[in-house]
């Protein structure tokens, strides 16, 4: 089981979360590693909790199955709970966003393509639409009449 986490400054926000829906799902970017021959595939992939893919001989299913292009040895993952916000802390903590199951791979790396959603720290105003590919975000609060910002982030794929 591994666990991707992040430390981020929030300033003015927190409840930071990928916009992760049945309508709308986030699609979780990586490297992936062959554990067997150690590969590492030259593309990112993209998971989602809500697609399911079947496993060859019957085995189940999961979200995310890949065969190993120089090895050939079937892999697969699965993610196990849905994403936890993360949570405006001073000074910045390491918080687990989401835990996934890998049988065959690992993920080395994480990309957050996609659209996160986070709320005013004290006004409760809501943040959609936050991009995060940069590494940064700035905007402004109209009900704090204040600058809101999520910066300084390090993405972690660890051992859950």
């Amino acid at each position: 089981m591994y666990a991707l986490t992040l430390t981020a400054e929030l300033n003015g926000v927190t409840n930071l979360r990928p916009k992760d829906t049945d309508a709308s799902p986030f699609w979780y970017t990586f490297i992936v590693q062959c554990t067997s021959c150690r590969e590492t595939h030259s593309n990112a992939i993209a998971v989602s909790r809500f697609e399911v893919n079947e496993l060859s001989g019957s085995r189940g299913e999961a979200n995310f199955v890949w065969k190993c292009k120089n090895c050939k040895r079937e892999s697969s993952c699965s993610i196990k709970i849905a994403p936890k916000p993360y949570e405006q802390s001073e000074p910045p903590t390491r918080q687990t966003v989401i835990e996934f199951d890998c049988r065959g791979l690992e993920f080395t790396s994480f990309s957050p393509d996609g659209e996160w959603l986070a709320e005013g720290t004290d006004s409760g105003t809501k943040f959609e639409g936050i991009e995060l590919q940069d590494g940064e975000w700035f905007d402004y609060d109209e009900k704090a009449n204040d600058e809101v910002s999520i910066k300084d982030l390090k993405w972690e794929i660890r051992r859950a």
